[in-house]
């Protein structure tokens, strides 16, 4: 009888620092560059580094815990999935980026005669209200 052949499978394992980057993303209601995240996390792990950060978020993505927020000629932004759809507003002076909740609905008329449209993105363009100093 052939003795049975077993077959390593990665386990993941929830880490102390990945439940902090989880949680740092999920209280910050806005998306985090990784550099933020590092910033967040560090406060409930403090030796935390930056290729920590970035193999987890890898991580979280591939789980479906958090999305990539790409905004045109700027590096990624991580948020959690639960937020749901909605825009994005960049602040032209301090480029932090937050949540809009409003959404203008369906798109799909801008869209040439015959085209279908899948999904949108909208994201506004400004200052926000401490850079705007109110």
């Amino acid at each position: 009888m052939q003795p049975a052949i077993l077959t390593a499978v990665p386990i993941e394992r929830s880490t102390r620092q990945r439940a902090a980057i989880r949680d740092a993303i999920d209280a910050a209601g806005r998306p985090l560059s990784p550099q933020e995240v590092l910033a967040s996390a560090q406060s409930a792990v403090p030796g935390l580094s930056l290729a920590t950060v970035y193999r987890n978020l890898k991580l979280l993505q591939s789980s479906e815990e958090i999305s990539v927020v790409t905004l045109p000629g700027d590096s990624p932004r991580y948020e959690s999935v639960r937020h749901g759809h909605h825009h994005h507003f960049q602040c032209l002076h301090c480029s932090r980026v937050f949540d809009v909740h409003a959404c203008p609905g369906n798109l799909a008329k801008l869209a040439p005669e015959g085209f279908t449209v899948d999904h949108h993105e909208l994201t506004l363009y400004g200052r926000c209200a401490a850079c705007a100093g109110l």
